[in-house]
């Protein structure tokens, strides 16, 4: 069994203003850096190898976070929103109509026009999973929402037709394990980053 522990970057402003980012490579708001260095790994993951999605969001974080400027891979970069990129939640919303909806009608291949859908990152991860297992090493992965998301129905077989078995949280390390083929298992989530968090 391989384990890897996801991490989603800290806060950006295009986080806290409620724009979709997607690809767009937006850095760490000041606040945002701020956050992630009051975050602790939990001490199971000492040790572990450190690889990070080439967004500068992610890559800040795991610098942050393992004190070192940690390897990037394409295969963990944000799903593709494509012209959707840099639209306020509202204005989507008012496109849309229900985003929840809508994703929820078409599930793993709910997609932006031109973009990418959680379907197409599962695709993308499989050949990084399998090579995580293939090498044995245990892995601390910074990634995105949709990254983990996507590793996560992967994981449970959930089709994103509904709601998620289990919500998994901001701020928070989230453990997989994997088996000899890569296929992800859910081993611990929502482990707090937060100093002194249960």
């Amino acid at each position: 069994m391989t384990l890897l522990a996801l991490v989603r970057h800290g806060p950006t402003e295009w986080n806290e203003t409620g724009v979709v980012q997607g690809r767009s490579d937006i850095p760490l708001s000041d606040s945002g850096r701020k956050l992630v260095s009051s975050w602790k790994q939990p001490p199971e993951i000492e040790g572990f190898d450190w690889v990070s999605s080439p967004l500068l969001r992610a890559v800040e974080t795991a610098k942050i976070l393992s004190g070192r400027q940690a390897p990037t891979d394409e295969r963990l970069v944000e799903m593709d929103w494509s012209e959707w990129e840099g639209m306020s939640l509202p204005d989507l919303r008012a496109q849309l109509g229900n985003l929840m909806k809508a994703w929820e009608a078409k599930g793993l291949d709910f997609r932006a026009p031109g973009g990418e859908s959680p379907r197409d990152v599962q695709n993308r991860l499989r050949p990084f999973l399998a090579e995580r297992a293939a090498g044995g090493q245990e892995t601390v992965v910074v990634c995105h929402k949709g990254v983990i998301r996507a590793l996560y129905a992967l994981a449970v077989s959930w089709d994103m037709t509904d709601k998620a078995p289990e919500k998994l949280n901001d701020d928070c390390t989230h453990l997989f394990e994997l088996s000899s083929d890569g296929l992800p298992r859910p081993y611990r989530l929502n482990v707090p980053l937060a100093a002194g968090a249960d």
